[in-house]
């Protein structure tokens, strides 16, 4: 029988190579599990365990919620909500770089209801990007602070990410909602901080204030209330125990669906494009789902995740140091993996060593999720990037998207540093709540 580390190094080996060929990562997981299940059971005996755990994920309460947000954020996206958001948030602000703070306001607003990074800088930047490059603001920082806002849609609730997180290492759902609240608006505070400094140093880059227009009381209703409701049905009835994560996101879906068409922009056929866009991004995300239960079942069998937690602290490092490993391991593997991937594939493995060596398990969710969202911000895989140079094509190259982000990754380190050094910052709210 092999031993775990040659199992270890073997099956994620294998893994790799089929990634590599460009096999998609879904496949590519269940095909690297599956000579080891083989092993394990035999062919008969696989095909059976492996639809038991196949259908155990389709019919898992929790993941019902994934659907629903996806098309919740999918409905917003194809609305008036998320532009009208914008717009009132540039519009009605006469400052100097009201457009770039803006920006960060409508991300952060949108994260509040959205849960993806990527749709939040889609969404936006669609609206925000030719807007800021038309009144003359710098290319580098119109690219950079949308790239980098669509970040907090994944600390702001609900998030994905910590929705993956919390199946994979079996926390609370609700708690870790609750704990990505407050480093979400401290983080969109060092966004803005960024565009101060930015506007400093190079004045000519952030145009004056500019001409702003009043907004009627049933303006600001249309704008800021569908936002404020639909967040505020998410986290209140989740945190206040009245819903589940999963009741929650079926009532703000409809609640959405509702305030799209009342507030304009969705159309019929609109409507049927999210969906179709939700249909497809489950089917990735429900294939993901699958061929992660078979590769964390041949990696539990072996004890990889439990052996590789023994071996690592038998280096004797302090639980910084192992932090420290952890977070850099993240960053470089984000260059090349998106962040539902790598939660899957590796989050199994490290997380016991993570609890192992005291850290609490809700708070190391945050510090994940942060280290995510720099993975998307980093080239060659960097999905943010993309995004914005997709929208801005005519106007931006991908150079200037990486330029631009480079000050907002800055800012996201600092706040790794903030999170390490006062925990209470994730936990404390949680804790309040409990």
């Amino acid at each position: 029988m092999m031993e775990w580390y040659q199992v270890g190094l073997a099956l994620m080996g294998l893994l790799m190579l089929l990634i590599f060929i460009g096999l998609p990562i879904p496949f590519a997981m269940a095909a690297a599990a599956l000579p080891f299940l083989l092993n394990i059971q035999g062919l008969s005996t696989s095909l059976v365990s492996t639809e038991l755990k196949l259908w155990g994920v389709w019919i898992d309460y929790i993941l019902l919620s994934v659907p629903l947000f996806v098309f919740l954020g999918e409905l917003i996206g194809r609305s008036n909500i998320g532009p009208n958001l914008y717009r009132f948030m540039h519009n009605g602000i006469p400052i100097r770089g009201s457009a770039a703070y803006g920006s960060i306001g409508a991300c952060a607003g949108f994260g509040a209801v959205c849960g993806s990074s990527m749709v939040g800088s889609l969404t936006i930047g669609g609206v925000a990007l030719p807007e800021m490059i038309k009144l003359g603001y710098d290319r580098r920082l119109s690219s950079g602070v949308l790239a980098a806002g669509g970040t907090l849609s994944v600390l702001l609730p609900p998030s994905l990410i910590l929705l993956f997180y919390g199946i994979v290492t079996d926390q609370s759902i609700g708690r870790l909602f609750m704990a990505g609240i407050i480093p979400g608006l401290l983080l969109a505070s060092l966004f803005v901080l960024v565009v101060v400094i930015w506007a400093r140093l190079y004045p000519h880059h952030v145009p004056h204030a500019e001409r702003t227009q009043k907004w009627s009381k049933k303006a600001v209703l249309m704008t800021v209330g569908p936002v404020a409701l639909i967040g505020a049905i998410i986290t209140v009835s989740i945190y206040a125990g009245i819903a589940t994560p999963t009741e929650a996101a079926g009532l703000a879906a409809a609640v959405t669906l509702v305030l799209a068409f009342w507030v304009g922009g969705l159309t019929r056929g609109a409507f049927i494009d999210s969906l179709m866009a939700t249909m497809r991004t489950m089917g990735y995300l429900g294939l993901l789902l699958s061929a992660g239960v078979l590769f964390g079942f041949v990696m539990n069998y072996y004890q990889i995740p439990q052996q590789f937690t023994s071996y690592f602290l038998g280096f004797d490092l302090s639980p910084l140091a192992v932090l420290m490993f952890v977070i850099a391991f993240y960053i470089i593997l984000g260059m090349f993996l998106e962040p539902v991937s790598m939660t899957f594939i590796t989050l199994p493995t490290i997380y016991p060593l993570i609890a192992a060596s005291g850290y609490d398990l809700i708070w190391f969710g945050i510090i994940y999720t942060i280290t995510m969202e720099i993975a998307v911000l980093t080239p060659p895989v960097g999905l943010n990037l993309f995004v914005i140079q997709g929208i801005g094509r005519e106007h931006v190259t991908i150079g200037d998207v990486i330029k631009g982000s480079l000050p907002f990754i800055a800012m996201m380190v600092i706040l790794l540093a903030l999170m390490i050094y006062y925990p209470q910052i994730a936990i404390w709210l949680p804790e309040l709540m409990r």
